[in-house]
């Protein structure tokens, strides 16, 4: 590995230029340009290491410099950096194994560490760079899948990538989950929110979107509801006037693929159940049932529309997601308006300013006996909007601080979040409204 001495010859001064200029091709590319704080924190620790000041990055020091943490704050109860820079680890893997593949120097921070390092890589190593990847890849849960030799149209086109993009970020999963042990934990157990989500004595199930719904509903221009998607009827009926497009989606529907957000939503609860001492199942939407939502902690990835189990839960909910397919637009309606607020926040897939919400809501399981965790948003990046609120404890700890009732106990709650859409990503998330539930 390389990393720049403070005092450089001349021929080490154009070495550090080439990184300097490595680092900017990566912040300028489409794994970054959808989030403002990885390449915020992407660089930092480069600018740091190329001054030679490679021993200032501490969690501490990235914590405040990048995040605008106090210089005392706890960084044992606080784990922003140490998730952010996990998911910055993903992204710099996303971009040198597709769009970066032909780069000669390779951008590597090692886990358990925040000092970036340079490596060169093997000419054989250096390979034409694969084309620029779909917004939000998937995925894929299912058995592999033949691909037959044969015109399919557009649509077919759309299933062929969704199938490539899949085996990528699929053996980005496995990577993830063969991490080393040694990995840090993101908060020190006892955290008084995921406490209570990862209890050693009863169950944490993750149930992932399905993104193949997603696809076939806006092809179809029609919902599916709970009954009906467990049904699947709505995967193997063709209707008389389908489109030809409409019914290559039956092809679409059958598939299990989930969204890239879902994969990072793995890899941040696994470390938190590892913190907590706790065991954390990971389930496909399709393959759950209502018993499954009567036992322990469940956490649901996903609108109604990617994920339909969101449903069951909706009725005693306030912030409930609408579609208006005709319009392109999703709503998030406020059945019980407080004050000067709207009856709906609406989201439209022509926007210019990219505005789209996400909702948060922690509520009793069907049984009362466990917890429910929604993260749902108006488009992907939405729900990247909901994660990133409870992956941040200075928002997370602040706003449970406020609802902290007198007994010290934290009551079920609702949390509505505006932020924009960059290229498919959430960048800087506000509360916009909240619901404590009694």
């Amino acid at each position: 590995m390389i990393l720049a001495d403070k005092e450089e010859t001349h021929s080490g001064a154009s070495e550090t230029d080439s990184r300097r200029e490595l680092v900017g091709r990566v912040v300028a590319s489409a794994p970054f340009s959808k989030t403002e704080r990885l390449s915020s924190l992407l660089l930092y620790v480069c600018d740091v290491a190329l001054d030679g000041r490679a021993d200032e990055l501490s969690e501490q020091n990235v914590g405040e410099a990048v995040f605008g943490r106090a210089r005392d704050y706890d960084s044992a109860n606080d784990g922003i950096v140490r998730a952010q820079v996990s998911r910055l680890r993903q992204r710099l893997d996303l971009y040198f194994d597709g769009e970066g593949a032909a780069e000669p120097i390779r951008i590597v921070i090692p886990r358990g560490g925040y000092v970036p390092f340079f490596e060169p890589r093997l000419q054989k190593e250096v390979v034409v760079p694969a084309p620029t990847p779909m917004p939000d890849p998937v995925i894929s849960f299912a058995e592999p899948v033949r691909i037959e030799k044969r015109r399919i149209g557009s649509a077919g086109l759309m299933w062929g990538l969704i199938v490539v993009l899949a085996i990528t970020v699929l053996a980005l999963l496995l990577k993830m989950t063969i991490a080393p042990r040694e990995v840090q934990p993101i908060h020190s157990a006892g955290h008084p929110f995921w406490s209570l989500m990862f209890a050693g004595d009863q169950p944490t199930t993750l149930v992932l979107a399905d993104s193949n719904l997603v696809v076939w509903q806006g092809l179809m221009k029609r919902d599916v509801g709970l009954a009906e998607y467990l049904s699947g009827d709505y995967r193997t009926t063709i209707p008389p006037t389908a489109t030809p497009l409409q019914i290559e989606a039956l092809g679409i529907a059958r598939g299990r693929y989930t969204s890239m957000i879902d994969v990072e939503m793995v890899q941040y609860f696994s470390q938190i159940s590892q913190s907590e001492r706790s065991k954390l199942g990971v389930r496909y939407t399709r393959d759950l049932r209502p018993n499954d939502l009567k036992l322990g902690n469940i956490i649901l990835s996903g609108a109604p529309e990617a994920n339909p189990w969101v449903q069951l839960f909706e009725r005693d909910m306030n912030f409930v997601y609408s579609y208006d397919r005709a319009n392109k637009k999703t709503s998030v309606l406020n059945r019980s308006p407080k004050g000067d607020e709207p009856r709906q926040w609406d989201s439209f897939q022509t926007d210019k300013q990219h505005q789209v919400y996400g909702v948060v809501a922690y509520l009793p399981n069907l049984s009362g006996n466990g917890n429910v965790l929604i993260l749902e948003g108006t488009t992907i990046a939405g729900t990247e909007s909901a994660l990133d609120f409870v992956s941040d404890d200075a928002q997370l700890l602040l706003f449970l601080k406020q609802i902290r009732q007198s007994d010290g106990k934290i009551p079920h709650f609702e949390v509505l979040l505006g932020t924009n859409n960059m290229s498919g990503s959430a960048v800087k998330n506000s509360i916009l409204a909240s619901r404590i539930k009694n």
